[in-house]
């Protein structure tokens, strides 16, 4: 029997985290060449000789939440062992492509433990996925305008998205969208420190306005203060435990630089003054927000101090997710703007005139 579930939330963060693994597994994507052994022999090989149990606990635990999300899907259209076969075929064979392709990449190495990590993980996943995902989604969940429940998904989706970009260390404060290593294009500007500070401050201020009235729009109404702060809060505490996990316990607080803090108070405060307007116009607002944080990261000189900070950092063991959390830092806002505008036109129709 099918569970009455018709949310589309659970696929969108299925398509999404598939993208984020296939990234994170080939990050970072440069030096391809074949290792002249034949690309299917890791199925067969012996185990590592060394296994660590940071290894083994990372493989299972970054395919859990594809389990979940893709089995919580599925309940759309099968029952539950349906659900969770088809979320265990689909994660085994995303697993298998992804060790296949490390073949050809010099700083991988295909494992057959990684596989069988990852397919239970999807496993563990997909059970708890089919037997308390829909409900869990459904909760989740609200429509604040007729029609509109596939666009709050996406939005709920772009949010998880904005927390995951939060665990990359190498960017400024909710700074994202920087498109200059991806096109290797060099800083347009050379550094000076107070230019650098007053750009700081402005990309704080845009991004955390955008992120708080974004979020705004998302908010169960009974919640409309609580949630975006709420985001906010467990933002800034991704963005401390990467610095703490990835460099070391005393570059916890890298982030926080004057112009950064500055920034952050300032978004917040204007955030509160413009929650009063009517909702139009904050939604047009956060566009305009986030664009302009977009178009400054791109602007923004590097920063020599950060730049030796990150000379000592070795990702070794976290490769694979900071390849993942620098794809969502690099396409959070050019996913974010597309559905803000979307959203305003949609919901203009909506809401009564006068």
């Amino acid at each position: 029997m099918k569970h009455p579930f018709r949310s589309s939330l659970a696929l969108y963060f299925s398509f999404g985290y598939a993208l984020l693994i296939v990234y994170a597994s080939l990050y970072p994507l440069t030096g391809w060449h074949s290792s002249g052994s034949a690309s299917l022999a890791f199925i067969l090989a012996p185990w590592p000789r060394y296994i660590t149990t940071f290894d083994l606990i990372t493989n299972v635990a970054a395919y859990l939440p594809l389990g979940f999300f893709l089995a919580t899907a599925g309940r759309r259209w099968f029952d539950p062992v349906g659900a969770i076969s088809i979320a265990v075929l689909a994660g085994a064979l995303l697993s298998f492509g992804a060790e296949w392709v490390q073949n050809y990449l010099p700083s991988r190495v295909a494992s057959n433990l990684d596989w069988a990590g990852n397919v239970f993980g999807t496993v563990i996943g997909a059970l708890a996925g089919a037997l308390f995902g829909p409900r869990l989604i459904d909760e989740l969940r609200h429509t604040h305008w007729p029609g509109q429940g596939g666009r709050t998904d996406a939005g709920l989706t772009l949010l998880g998205l904005w927390l995951l970009a939060q665990f990359d260390p190498t960017t400024l404060l909710f700074g994202a969208g920087d498109l200059r290593q991806l096109f290797d294009l060099p800083a347009e500007q050379s550094f000076s420190a107070e230019a650098f500070s007053s750009l700081e401050n402005l990309i704080a201020a845009s991004a955390t306005l955008a992120i708080l009235l974004t979020a705004d729009l998302l908010a169960p109404s009974r919640q409309r203060r609580l949630f975006p702060l709420g985001l906010l809060g467990i933002g800034l505490a991704a963005k401390t435990l990467a610095f703490t996990l990835m460099m070391a316990p005393q570059s916890a607080f890298v982030w926080a630089t004057p112009g950064s803090l500055r920034g952050l108070a300032i978004g917040s405060v204007l955030w509160l003054l413009v929650s009063v307007l009517p909702s139009a116009v904050q939604r047009a607002l956060a566009a305009l927000s986030l664009l302009a944080a977009t178009v400054l990261v791109n602007m923004v000189p590097e920063n020599p101090y950060l730049e030796s900070t990150l000379q000592a950092w070795h990702p070794g063991q976290f490769l694979n997710f900071h390849g993942a959390t620098h794809l969502a830092a690099m396409l959070w806002p050019w996913l974010a703007l597309p559905w803000l505008v979307l959203i305003q036109g949609a919901s203009a129709r909506h809401e009564p005139s006068g």
